[in-house]
């Protein structure tokens, strides 16, 4: 009988502690140093930057937790990651579209950053190899007034060929330029799109107004595009500021008042002031 009921205790205790350890495992808790993902539309696509965020948590970051003079995985965990979308120029060197490490040098009065093409590295940093590097270069880092507690990479000054790309922590800021060739693309694109029967005489239009192209050639489009649509009120606003630009104020103001007239017939009250503003403007 006493046998009996030792076995009874033993096997409540293996099915207890096993509960235990199971429920231990599992236990989910933050990450000292989180994961992010970031995804910036960019030129003709996108940048993506995955790593992980350590904190400052009361210490002396750079010349002391990250030494100056030595490589640095630049950030926690796994490699930071960057992936661009499409070919681009970092800081003025040719990148191919692709994934590539970021690791740096952090120095008091420079840092060297590096892409690197091995993305299995992580924080491993004594077997770092120069061949692997796709490129290095250096920057100048600037002090920040306000503490930045926790590790952050930013895609910063965001235009259609142009950012920048932040690492941000402690009291210091680093940061580079990525730049795209979208122009020569676009123009391309342009091209062949108009070449087909449905036409985007109002997207082709807009990119050559807003980037100061032939506007002769805009209007020719933006007319052809309310020839097609006589209710698009937009299309119409368009073909006003081409006009505008152009210095044709009568012009203007006739296509901003027939927008006016379509815009309420849509009780759109935006467009209705964007022409109303550029009649008062086409008035001085």
């Amino acid at each position: 009988m006493k046998t009996k009921k030792l076995k009874t205790i033993a096997a409540v205790l293996l099915i207890t502690g096993g509960s235990i350890i199971t429920n231990a495992q599992t236990l989910k808790v933050p990450a000292p140093s989180p994961l992010q993902t970031l995804k910036q539309a960019f030129a003709l696509s996108d940048i993506t930057i995955e790593y992980s965020r350590p904190g400052v948590k009361g210490r002396v970051i750079y010349g002391d937790v990250v030494p100056f003079g030595k490589i640095w995985r630049t950030g926690a965990n796994a490699t930071t990651k960057i992936t661009f979308g499409e070919d681009v120029k970092v800081e003025g060197n040719a990148v191919a579209a692709g994934t590539y490490g970021i690791y740096t040098v952090p120095n008091k009065d420079s840092w060297e950053i590096m892409l690197y093409k091995d993305l299995t590295l992580a924080g491993n940093v004594a077997e770092y190899k120069k061949e692997n590097e796709l490129l290095r270069f250096t920057v100048k880092p600037t002090a920040l007034g306000n503490k930045v507690e926790t590790f952050t990479i930013n895609v910063a000054d965001v235009s259609p060929a142009n950012a920048n790309i932040e690492l941000v922590w402690e009291n210091t800021r680093v940061a580079f330029s990525v730049t795209a060739d979208i122009d020569s693309k676009i123009m391309k694109n342009i091209e062949t799109s108009l070449a087909k029967d449905s036409r985007p005489y109002f997207q082709a239009a807009g990119y050559y107004y807003d980037n100061n192209k032939d506007l002769k050639t805009a209007l020719e489009w933006a007319n052809k595009a309310t020839e097609m649509n006589p209710k698009a009120y937009y299309m119409f606003m368009l073909k006003a500021k081409i006009e505008y630009k152009m210095k044709d104020n009568k012009a203007a103001t006739a296509t901003a008042e027939k927008v006016i007239a379509l815009a309420k017939e849509d009780k759109n009250d935006d467009y209705v002031k964007q022409a109303e503003k550029l009649i008062a403007e086409a008035k001085k």
